[in-house]
This record gives structure tokens, C-alpha cells and sequence, in this order.
């Protein structure tokens, strides 16, 4: 009978470990596994994987404006941030450097995963697990974003409020928890400029009649950073036209305003970003801008676009100067629309 419950006992454990304990992509058991690709993750993370899969971080190579604005990555310092080395590799908030291989795969997991002595950096220490997480809480600092997303100073920008000291941070907004669980980790779809509910929730937009003129008024009233952040590559704008009874209808738009930072080189343009609400008192600058303009008799619609390119191109690649453009939709994206009697 004991002999008999010790081979069920034996039994039990070959199942257990066979089964329910998954193998090490790559390893046998005594070997440590090299990560080579963000593919080695999607077995054990597939939720986690699903969600960057389809986020713009591993789009950053083959992303059509990147390749436009970058000249196909002729300007190499693009290359830095979309296709980087790991972020430990080159120091938490430090510039990042371009890697030789696999660029394809964007910002990857072992981007911002993998540490420099081969291991995984986690928020947990899980030895158990196949990758062997350790938790360092580097990755979830402001700092490790920096090396990025400070190149066009969004991080900058964030300092500049009171939220460098309060919150939120850029976790809060870009990496929320799953359901709002902590237990359920963060989501890693990282939404951002590509996610127009949260580009319309940044911003607002007014209008009003003052006699003749047409007041309108923009404000930034929910980034934690500019609007648009991430300077020169972003920009917006506003148009005016006679109302449509139909929204739809394409066209008749004359150009009012632009709101974007300009590059180095554009020495004759002004920056008119808008700053977050939460800097007015740090940098002086408001997030508030009123225009006023008098277009005439009868009703007029004003509208807000955003355009994640700072030149307007037409489907044949043609670039059009600001003013000549009367179909922003062709290139950008509507964020807001006021009708003014």
C-alpha cells in the first residue's frame, strides 16, 4: 500500500512539472535563456504582448510618417528612439542609441525589458517564473520615459507643472492599470497621439460672435504636458468656414491658426504650442489663446484638427502650404467643431 501511494505521490509530481510548470523558451532547464526577440515573450505574456503588438511603439519603424518625415531614416538620429538599444543598456534617462538589428520590431519589449547582465527587469521578483523577473523600480520612474520622449521635451514639459511633484505621471495616463486593478498590471497599448479620445479630452474649443468678429478661444485643459507635445513632429490647427447643414461635406475651409513648435531651421516661425494648465505658474506662458477674426455675415463653423505630421501631403505625397489648404481631413484628423450662428 505505501508502495503503492509513493508511485501516486511520483506520479503526481512528473504531471505537475511536466504540465503546469511551462518550459523556458529557448533553455533547457540548467541554461539561461538569451533574448534575442521580442517573439521569446508572446507564449508567457500573451495579453501583455496583444496590447504592444498593436501599439504604436512596435509600429515605430514601419510607421508611413516616420518614414516620410525621417526620409526613410536618412536622418539617423531618428533611429535612436525608433529602433533603441535596451534602456539599461545605455542608462536610465540617458539618450538612447540605435541597435543594428531587429529594428523592425519597434520599441520591443526588450527595450525597455531586458538588463544588461541578460536578465528581465520587472515590478516583481518572480524566480520562478521562465523569464525570472527582477523588480526594479527604475521602470516605472519618469526617467526611463526621458530617454525618448524628452528628445522633443514632453518630459521637460511635464516638469515644468506642479504634477513633477503631485501627479499623475506618464504611467498614469499612458499606462494605466487594467481596469483600473493594479493586480492586473499595466495596459502596454501606451496610447497616445494615435488615440484621438485622448486628444480631444486634452483640449477644448470655443467660439463666439463679439459685433462683426468671431471670437474663438483653445485651451489646453488636461495635458500634463503641451499641446501638441512632442515639438516640431506634431502640429494643429484651426479652420473656418460658412456652416454646412452637413458636417461631412469635405471642403470650403480657410485656415485661422497654427499650434506647433517649429524646427530648428524654420527660424521664422514662432512657437505657438499650447502649455499644460498646471505650468501657467512656472513658465508664464497660458494655456489659454483667444483669436478674433471677421468673416462676414451668416453662420460659420470653427474646427480644431490634429495632424501627427507637421506638413499637409496629399494622397499623391504632394506637400501643401498651410494656407492653401481648404480639406484639412486629407491630413489630419478632426478633434473638436463649434457652429456659431
Amino acid at each position: 500500500m505505501k508502495k503503492l501511494l509513493g508511485l501516486l505521490v511520483l506520479g503526481l509530481a512528473v504531471w505537475f512539472m511536466t504540465e503546469l510548470v511551462p518550459p523556458q523558451p529557448n533553455a533547457t532547464p540548467s541554461t539561461p535563456v538569451k533574448w534575442t526577440s521580442s517573439q521569446q515573450c508572446k507564449e508567457c505574456h500573451q495579453e501583455v504582448f496583444a496590447e504592444w503588438e498593436d501599439s504604436w511603439h512596435a509600429k515605430s519603424w514601419i510607421d508611413e510618417d516616420v518614414i516620410v518625415q525621417s526620409d526613410n531614416f536618412s536622418n539617423k538620429v531618428c533611429i535612436d528612439c525608433h529602433a533603441p538599444r535596451g534602456v539599461f543598456e545605455t542608462g536610465v534617462g540617458n539618450r538612447v542609441l540605435p541597435r543594428s538589428s531587429r529594428r523592425a520590431e519597434g520599441v520591443d519589449c526588450l527595450a525597455c525589458h531586458l538588463l544588461p547582465n541578460g536578465g528581465v527587469a520587472g515590478t516583481i521578483n518572480m524566480p520562478s517564473a521562465p523569464c525570472k523577473p527582477e523588480a526594479i523600480l527604475d521602470l516605472s520612474r519618469v526617467s526611463f520615459c526621458a530617454g525618448c520622449h524628452d528628445q522633443h521635451k514632453t518630459v521637460t514639459q511635464w516638469r515644468e507643472t506642479p504634477m513633477a511633484d503631485t501627479g499623475p505621471d506618464c504611467l498614469d495616463c499612458h499606462m494605466p492599470f487594467r481596469d483600473g486593478n493594479p493586480n492586473r498590471g499595466r495596459h502596454h497599448g501606451m496610447a497616445g497621439g494615435h488615440d484621438m479620445t485622448l486628444v480631444r479630452s486634452a483640449v477644448t474649443l470655443e467660439a463666439e460672435r463679439e459685433g462683426p468678429d468671431i471670437l474663438v478661444t483653445v485651451e489646453n485643459i488636461m495635458g500634463a504636458h503641451a499641446f501638441p507635445t512632442d515639438e516640431r513632429s506634431r502640429a494643429a490647427d484651426i479652420f473656418w468656414r460658412p456652416a454646412q447643414e452637413d458636417a461631412a461635406v469635405r471642403g470650403g475651409w480657410t485656415h485661422l491658426h497654427r499650434i506647433r513648435d517649429p524646427y530648428r531651421m524654420e527660424v521664422d516661425i514662432p512657437s505657438t504650442l499650447l502649455h499644460a494648465l498646471a505650468s501657467q505658474d512656472k513658465t508664464g506662458v497660458s494655456p489659454r489663446r483667444t483669436l478674433r477674426f471677421t468673416p462676414g455675415g451668416g453662420p460659420i463653423e470653427v474646427a480644431l484638427f490634429y495632424k501627427l505630421a507637421p506638413y499637409y501631403r496629399d494622397p499623391d505625397g504632394t506637400v501643401w502650404k498651410t494656407e492653401e489648404v481648404t480639406d484639412p481631413l486629407m491630413d489630419s484628423s478632426l478633434v473638436h467643431r463649434v457652429v456659431v450662428p
